[in-house]
């Protein structure tokens, strides 16, 4: 379904029973709401949650922003190096606003929020900004964006920047984009608990069809590389918050996830073995049992 969220139409997925509480899910940079695995949702739910998804504004099913742009990301990058300020089309502080704009539409004064990637970027603003809207906070495979931490190797950085090759025909046009980001996941995904080959390609050809908008993604790296003050205000939140990290992950390090811990006051820090930059089925249920765990704290 569809709500209107801070004056944006996003779209939303709500599961579980009316009387679960409710779990506001952040998803990352470009991802759709269905990159939250239906099986993790499960688990969710059977945990007493009411687990509500949403696309994030300019991707997946919610409203686009191509009226905004494209924006230069090599140079947004260059001046973020350099300490300048970066003009991005809108903010994180905007998708957090859009977020707490989702609570509004469905009637939930407090939620617990989880967010992932880009999407524990924008919880983190959740957790300073809108205090009194949330029971507990969980920090999945996320950075406080402070200098100095360390950031994907160089290696990663190539295979970020690159492009799906032009096909001839929209069929294979199709299958290089399929090739693209079965190669990044190869990159970036859990060196403990490996994809297989087929079922990701499957999963992946499921979300490009569902909707595939590159230019938002140069949107939001360009909003991720001007939230330059987000480590600084972590101190003032207050939520009960766990931060939970792969070992192996290829795109944020785990020292983000300690210097993130460390910042944000009385949170917990749970790092897993094996585990990268995605969230394979094999750790759903110790996933969801962190969530529930933190959600207890409150």
């Amino acid at each position: 379904m569809q709500v209107s969220a801070n004056g944006v139409r996003i779209e939303v997925d709500v599961r579980g029973p009316d009387s679960g509480e409710p779990l506001l899910m952040i998803m990352g940079l470009g991802m759709q709401l269905i990159a939250w695995p239906e099986g993790l949702v499960d688990e969710l739910v059977a945990k007493g949650f009411r687990v509500i998804r949403f696309d994030n504004r300019d991707v997946g099913l919610s409203q686009p922003f191509d009226e905004l742009g494209v924006p230069n990301v090599p140079l947004a990058a260059l001046l973020h190096t350099l300490h300048l300020p970066v003009k991005a089309p809108y903010q994180l502080a905007d998708l957090a606003r859009d977020a707490v704009g989702v609570l509004d539409a469905l009637g939930i004064a407090h939620a617990h929020v989880c967010g992932a990637s880009m999407g524990g970027m924008i919880a983190q603003h959740l957790g300073f900004a809108h205090a009194g809207r949330l029971k507990s906070l969980t920090l999945m495979m996320t950075s406080s964006g402070a200098r100095g931490v360390p950031r994907e190797s160089l290696k990663v950085r190539r295979v970020l920047m690159s492009r799906p090759r032009p096909g001839a025909t929209p069929a294979q046009t199709l299958e290089n984009v399929l090739d693209h980001f079965v190669t990044l996941y190869g990159v970036i995904g859990s060196p403990g608990y490996p994809a297989e080959a087929r079922a990701l390609r499957e999963r992946i050809a499921v979300g490009v069809r569902r909707s595939f908008r590159p230019q938002a993604v140069a949107r939001q790296i360009v909003a991720i590389a001007a939230d330059t003050h987000r480590a600084e205000r972590l101190p003032r939140i207050a939520a009960p918050t766990l931060v939970i990290h792969g070992e192996g992950d290829a795109l944020i390090p785990v020292a983000a996830a300690h210097d993130l811990a460390a910042r944000i006051p009385g949170a917990t820090l749970e790092v897993i073995p094996g585990w990268g930059h995605d969230l394979p089925g094999a750790l759903w249920p110790r996933l969801a049992g962190a969530i529930a765990a933190n959600a207890a704290r409150a």
